[in-house]
């Protein structure tokens, strides 16, 4: 009787797997929604901080922004002008006003002046009209991003761009988890 009772069910194992597997899929889907996700840097709009193909870990759950973070932020529901996921840093946050004085390349945050070592170089007036506009007032729930490479970066100048929603955000850029030899926290 004791033997009979010990054998299995036929199929069983195979039941346990799936069973065993689907929890692991929830569980990254899970992760991947609330927690953080892999995004890959598409473009030279953050060199010198970012390269064109690096990894970043973004943190998502309990993120609030603040200027100066480095950000993902969904296009698909953002105004941006393509489908991929972007990323650029966080200059000012809803209620605060920017100022741009192109003559001295210098970015003003509620008449404050930036300090931003991570910029690439010196910022120009853009050759585009879409770009020429020098003051925003950034809406509540929404921020004002740009690039670190302020002369090869399409963000919130771009009067097709603008300010972007918080709800557009996925979260903070938290390292650079690839190649290995870029590997660093931001």
């Amino acid at each position: 009787m004791r033997g009979a009772m010990a054998e299995k069910e036929p199929g069983r194992g195979l039941f346990e797997w799936l069973q065993t597997l689907m929890t692991a899929v929830v569980c990254m889907v899970l992760l991947f929604t609330f927690v953080g996700r892999v995004v890959r840097v598409d473009g030279r709009s953050m060199d010198p901080t970012l390269a064109h193909g690096e990894l970043l870990l973004v943190w998502s759950l309990g993120y609030h922004p603040k200027a100066g973070d480095i950000v993902v932020v969904n296009k698909k529901t953002a105004t941006f002008l393509d489908d991929r996921a972007i990323v650029k840093r966080v200059i000012a946050v809803g209620g605060q006003s920017v100022d741009i004085d192109y003559a001295s390349g210098t970015v003003y945050v509620d008449g404050s002046p930036l300090d931003e070592p991570y910029i690439k170089e010196t910022m120009y007036f853009p050759a585009s009209y879409t770009m020429s506009q020098t003051h925003w007032d950034v809406p509540e729930g929404q921020l004002f991003l740009m690039g670190d490479n302020r002369n090869g970066s399409t963000d919130s100048r771009h009067s097709g761009v603008g300010s972007v929603h918080r709800d557009c955000l996925l979260g903070r850029a938290v390292a650079v988890i690839w190649p290995l030899d870029h590997l660093r926290l931001l």
